[in-house]
């Protein structure tokens, strides 16, 4: 199968619009992929781009082995032979970019928080509905091994029915600018709150949320710091979620059945899951595979879905991207913390 724009047979040649921090982890990626014989086939580090500043992007074309290095967004979006765009900037510039750069006959995968709110998001999924382009979601721990050995062992029954679910990820960030400035979609909740309310979307991505409550610390700047939100699923499941930029946590995720429970090291990138029955006995410790840095997976089944024509991914739908940014919509309404863009 060769790709319209006449690249070799079955090889995705991305491009990497934004060079920051979250840029260079793929970089480091795609570099190792593009070494690795699993994956040596399926893309290739082709292209990147910083808004304008030509010799950052070539330094970043030389460190990790891509093709092409250009000066501005403009000029990645018109090279004919960039497939896939992986979205690197900051959340409040998503949406025009992806759409943008599907305009351009780009598919696109798109770093988390996919865009600053729901309604952001369905103009951009529209887009790829029109387009028939494909255009994902990076949120990587939903294309991660781990989620599927996580789930294998709930539907086992080890731990009999779930009743209730708890993760947190908070780490000291506020000396970041861009998560303490509104302008460009800062707070807690986007960067790493999103992956606590993953953490149960992702093993019960069908459940809606029926009831939800929760409790905010904003920051002088106005935006969230702290939070925690609890909720009812649609199957009976209580969770809560909680994330800060105040304080570390231990980054757990702790599932409880009614014969045992699950605790995740880790949940933005799992390291072990320890099963336990309900006499505090560990069962099994179950460990995800190594990986080359944890982004592959995200990668692979994005260039697999251009490969094989389709808009979207199985791991993270158009309908879960929805779906958890109405989730993270209703918080901030609680918390009447609106983004400038939105006023």
């Amino acid at each position: 199968m060769s790709l319209r724009n006449g690249t070799k047979q079955g090889t995705v040649r991305i491009g990497v619009l934004g060079l920051g921090r979250i840029a260079q982890h793929m970089g480091e990626t795609l570099s190792a992929m593009h070494k690795d014989p699993r994956y040596s086939q399926l893309v290739e580090p082709y292209a990147c781009a910083t808004r304008n500043d030509e010799a950052r992007a070539r330094n970043y074309a030389d460190t990790f082995g891509f093709t092409k290095a250009y000066g501005s967004y403009e000029q990645l979006l018109d090279d004919p032979e960039v497939d896939l765009v992986y979205i690197a900037t900051p959340h409040v510039f998503h949406k025009d970019q992806a759409i943008a750069a599907m305009q351009h006959g780009k598919n696109v995968l798109v770093e988390k928080a996919f865009t600053l709110n729901a309604q952001q998001a369905r103009l951009v999924i529209e887009e790829s509905q029109d387009t028939r382009l494909l255009c994902a979601e990076a949120i990587w721990t939903r294309y991660m091994p781990s989620r599927t050995l996580l789930v294998q062992a709930l539907e086992s029954g080890v731990i009999g029915d779930v009743v209730q679910m708890h993760a947190d990820l908070s780490y000291p960030l506020t000396h970041k600018q861009r998560l303490v400035d509104p302008a460009l979609g800062g707070g807690i909740l986007l960067d790493c709150g999103i992956y606590a309310l993953n953490f149960g979307g992702m093993i019960y991505p069908n459940a809606n949320v029926t009831r939800m409550l929760s409790n905010v610390v904003m920051s002088p700047e106005g935006v969230d710091r702290t939070f925690q939100a609890s909720a009812v699923l649609s199957n009976g499941v209580l969770t809560s979620s909680s994330a800060s930029m105040l304080c570390a946590s231990p980054r757990l995720g702790i599932i409880q059945g009614t014969k045992g429970y699950i605790i995740v090291g880790n949940i933005n990138n799992p390291e072990y899951i320890d099963v336990y029955a309900a006499d505090h006995t560990l069962i099994q410790r179950i460990t995800p595979p190594e990986q080359l840095t944890g982004y592959e997976y995200e990668v692979a089944a994005a260039a697999q879905a251009v490969l094989d024509g389709r808009i979207e991914c199985v791991q993270m739908p158009h309908s879960q991207t929805i779906h958890m940014l109405e989730a993270m919509d209703g918080l901030r309404a609680d918390w009447a913390m609106r983004y400038p863009d939105e006023r």
